[in-house]
């Protein structure tokens, strides 16, 4: 089965196409010797176990071995039955053997099973085998650890396959490949994490992984939201997409993120704390909408759900503050949702 190559370079290289070469053919035919067609109509005959031509009915052989599953399938696809040996192929494993052997540990402590482990392991895969290997395991568990689903991990490993095909990030540590793989596979999938978050987990510097993102998004001509086989671009990430998280650590009702939400949209398009980071931005907002609801949360919950420091939360406050009569809708306070007198004016109590 051919799948398509994801993440295509964005200035593939063409490559010299080589004139085909001939030789002489070594296929070796069954021929009928009473025909003696060049295109033999040879017949297995399971049941009986013969081999016989199509032509002439001649029998060419005898006790033949059905090769075929020991079990009946009902599927509709034609073909032999996938489920004959082994699980599902897997197109991150293309061209690796997926087959492990495993030997038993019960060696009655004399230590061979694990020296014949070692010696399966280095005979069976070679060294980028294992390389690629390790990494993908590593991918699955810093996923699992972020709560990240499948689809993301395994965008993360096909872009980490195509960066190591391609020889992108030589030199560079493995742990902060894997970190920019995962980040660029989140905003793939529009499940956006922060560069903080991904440091915390992987314990990657800032400097590092942000190098290891620019060599792959120069590399693949990435666009935040593009899907592997698509470049089409979308909005990057902003604060509206990180409230949902937020507000749920928070334990935050649903009108709560709906009308700060709202405030963040509002306040964008007044040019209100413009060259904010998304995470400040979304920090502040939740706050500012927070006492304006009257569901007071302290600044030290947020800074700590958020990640940003809580003077910068205050900062971004008292900038909503100052424009609040833009930002409030009428519709809220004559529905008493919202109160203007509730906001202090002075953020720093």
């Amino acid at each position: 089965m051919a799948y398509a190559q994801p993440f295509p370079l964005a200035a593939p290289q063409t490559k010299a196409v080589q004139a085909p070469s001939f030789g002489p053919d070594l296929a070796v035919r069954l021929i009928c010797p009473e025909c003696r067609d060049p295109n033999p109509n040879i017949v297995e005959e399971f049941g009986s176990g013969d081999l016989v031509c199509g032509n002439c009915g001649l029998v060419l052989g005898d006790r033949i071995v059905d090769t075929r599953s020991e079990w009946r399938t009902f599927a509709n696809d034609e073909g032999d039955d996938p489920s004959r040996v082994g699980a599902a192929s897997d197109p991150l494993m293309e061209g690796m053997e997926q087959l492990d052997t495993v030997i038993s540990f019960r060696d009655g402590g004399s230590g061979i099973a694990r020296e014949l482990q070692r010696a399966a392991s280095r005979s069976q895969n070679s060294r980028a085998e294992r390389n690629l290997l390790t990494a993908f395991r590593d991918i699955s568990s810093w996923c699992d650890q972020f709560s990240l689903p499948k689809t993301i991990s395994d965008i993360a490993k096909q872009l980490y396959k195509r960066s190591d095909e391609e020889k992108l990030l030589r030199g560079k540590p493995l742990d902060a490949v894997i970190a920019a793989c995962i980040f660029i596979a989140c905003r793939q999938a529009h499940v956006p994490r922060t560069f903080r978050e991904i440091c915390n987990l992987t314990h990657v510097s800032k400097k590092v992984l942000g190098q290891c993102y620019k060599a792959l998004e120069q590399a693949f001509n990435l666009s935040p939201g593009a899907s592997a086989h698509s470049s089409a671009p979308s909005p990057s990430t902003g604060p509206e997409n990180l409230l949902i998280r937020y507000c749920n650590h928070l334990d935050l009702p649903a009108n709560v993120q709906s009308i700060c939400s709202d405030i963040i949209v509002a306040a964008r398009k007044h040019g209100i704390a413009d060259g904010r980071s998304p995470v400040s931005i979304a920090g502040g907002a939740i706050y500012f909408t927070c006492h304006l609801l009257g569901k007071v949360k302290s600044v030290r919950d947020i800074s700590a759900v958020a990640g940003v420091s809580e003077s910068t939360i205050k900062l971004v406050y008292r900038l909503y503050y100052s424009e609040k009569e833009k930002l409030v809708k009428q519709e809220w306070i004559d529905e008493g949702k919202a109160k203007l007198d509730r906001l202090p004016f002075d953020s720093t109590k």
